[in-house]
């Protein structure tokens, strides 16, 4: 055999060469293509109605005026009230008022009696003063001891006017003092509406608006001692046998509370307060009728305005487990839907809506089940606890990464 010509080395040469630096580059090119970093998938939020909840209407009394409320976290919070907002007399609902001032200066636990009060030829002219204006009344005589619950307790339940005074008096020294001691506490729990200008609310110059009453009520309920004493039907006292509640509705309905009042210039009224259960959770309501006719129609009206509010009450569904609120897909070819990882209620009263935002993370490839995103939900309207709700969302499925074959055939993908 001749040897090669110096061409046939050449062309050799330049086909071993050319071989070397493809193979140099894929060497180099097949690890880079492996370890570079991927694109992002492509994340896309499913479009989601609000969930709108219809209003509620309330049945209110056609003669007077009226409110109603719900005590949470300490707040009461209005959900309606008809009538006049006007301030107005609300007789022997000053009582509640007179209760919390004299409990702010001495106060009592939940069960405790407090000091005890002897009553003085001073208290039974009260009860003859009482008397002679036609004011409600209970009996007391000199040398009777009875304590500071004791006192509040008839000055409440039997509506009494003397021991409202008797109270006072006690605690204050005379009415004058009482009554700064009250107008001072109705400015520190922004009660612009209230005034007092005696403990009974026989003058109806004793006066307030149905949002304020609302407030009281739910002050009333927060006092350990005389929540329990305004839910109570009856008692016994010694030396003074049974004493009756005013407010014959407590127990009726889960009402709790809180005070009568009746005179000329203020009709038939009631301050009351109720327990209500919605999905095993015991709320307060808080409500005022003012200015009936007579009792009769004082109470049925207490009794629509309640049951036709606690009918507001409803419990949503704002996202359930596995709704599919998004997806990620990739360039090449993996999918999955993002869906709710678990489902989420809200209990609101009448008319609400709720909206939802998502927010999705950046990802290339994830497991099925792993957290890539939260959904918010904002109830605008009356819920009960917060109105800010939150719901981690999952993947599906597995969102695969790329394979060799598309790192390899991709290079524009990878490093463009």
């Amino acid at each position: 055999m001749s040897p090669a010509s110096p061409a046939v080395y050449r062309r050799r040469r330049i086909v071993v060469g050319s071989a070397l630096v493809i193979l140099a580059l894929l060497l180099t090119y097949l690890p880079v293509a492996i370890l570079a970093p991927v694109p992002a998938a492509s994340a896309a939020v499913a479009a989601t109605e609000p969930v709108v909840t219809p209003p509620v209407a309330l049945t209110t009394p056609g003669q007077g005026s009226s409110a109603i409320g719900l005590v949470t976290d300490g707040q009461t919070r209005m959900l309606g009230q008809s009538g006049s907002t006007d301030s107005v007399p609300i007789a022997s609902i000053t009582k509640s008022i007179t209760a919390l001032v004299v409990l702010d200066e001495l106060p009592l636990g939940e069960g405790e009696e407090g000091p005890e009060l002897t009553m003085t030829a001073a208290d039974e002219a009260l009860l003859q003063a009482t008397i002679a204006e036609n004011g409600s009344w209970a009996s007391v005589y000199p040398g009777q001891v009875l304590t500071e619950r004791e006192v509040i307790e008839i000055m409440m339940l039997e509506s009494a006017n003397n021991y409202a005074y008797t109270l006072t008096n006690w605690a204050f020294g005379d009415t004058a003092a009482y009554l700064a001691a009250a107008t001072a506490w109705l400015a520190e729990n922004g009660l612009t509406g209230t005034a007092v200008v005696d403990p009974s609310g026989l003058n109806p110059g004793s006066r307030s608006t149905t949002s304020d009453l609302l407030t009281i009520a739910g002050l009333v309920h927060s006092d350990p001692a005389l929540s329990e004493i305004v839910g109570t039907a009856a008692l016994e006292l010694p030396q003074l046998g049974t004493v009756e509640n005013s407010n014959t509705l407590v127990g009726t309905a889960g009402i709790d509370g809180v005070k009568t009042g009746t005179t000329d210039e203020a009709g038939f009224c009631l301050l009351f307060s109720a327990d209500y259960v919605v999905e095993g959770q015991t709320l307060q309501l808080v409500g005022v009728v003012l200015g009936a006719a007579d009792t009769d129609s004082l109470q049925a009206s207490v009794l629509a305005l309640l049951q036709s509010t606690e009918s507001g009450f409803q419990t949503v569904q704002v996202v359930a487990a596995g709704d599919v609120l998004g997806s990620y897909s990739t360039a090449w070819g993996s999918s999955s839907d993002v869906v709710a990882a678990e489902g989420v209620t809200a209990t609101v009263w009448s008319a609400v809506t709720v909206t939802g935002d998502v927010e999705l993370e950046q990802v290339d490839g994830a497991a099925a089940g792993d957290e890539v995103g939260t959904a918010r939900y904002t109830v605008e309207g009356v819920t009960l606890g917060s109105g800010e709700l939150t719901v981690p969302l999952t993947l599906d499925e597995t969102l695969e990464g790329p394979d060799l074959g598309w790192r390899l055939s991709n290079p524009g993908r990878l490093f463009g």
